[in-house]
C-alpha cells in the first residue's frame, strides 16, 4: 500500500494518506478567541481533507485539545456550525498545555477517503 504525504515539512507532514484513511497532524491557528481559532482550524482541516480527496462528512475520529476547558462552550459553538450533520465523528476533548500560550485550541482528525 502506498503512502501519500501532504504539506511535508522538516518535522512532520500536515496530512498522511494510507490505504483509505487520512490522518491529519494537530491543527492550530492564531486569533483573539477560542472561537476565532476554532473556525480558522476547521477551515485548515477542510483544505487538508480536500487535498487528500475527502471531506468532513467522512470524519472517523477527532481529538480536540483546549488550553482552558472553560472555553469548551465557545469551541463547541464553532464546531457545531461546521460539523456535517448526521456524520459526526467519535470525539474526545481534553484540556492540555499547547505548544505556545498563543494557541487556545488544537484539533486532530482522522477521516476515510
Amino acid at each position: 500500500m502506498s503512502i501519500k504525504r501532504i504539506e511535508i515539512g522538516p518535522r512532520m507532514s500536515q496530512a498522511v494518506v494510507h490505504g483509505s484513511v487520512v490522518y491529519l497532524a494537530g491543527q492550530v491557528a492564531l486569533g483573539e478567541s477560542v472561537g476565532a481559532q476554532t473556525k480558522a482550524v476547521l477551515a485548515q482541516i477542510d483544505a487538508l481533507l480536500a487535498a487528500a480527496g475527502t471531506d468532513k462528512s467522512k470524519l472517523l475520529t477527532t481529538t480536540i485539545y483546549l488550553a482552558d476547558m472553560a472555553t469548551f462552550g465557545e469551541m463547541n459553538a464553532a464546531w457545531d456550525g461546521w460539523v456535517a450533520a448526521g456524520n459526526t465523528p467519535a470525539r474526545a476533548t481534553v484540556e492540555a498545555a499547547l505548544a505556545t500560550p498563543d494557541y487556545k485550541v488544537e484539533i486532530v482528525v482522522t477521516a476515510a477517503l
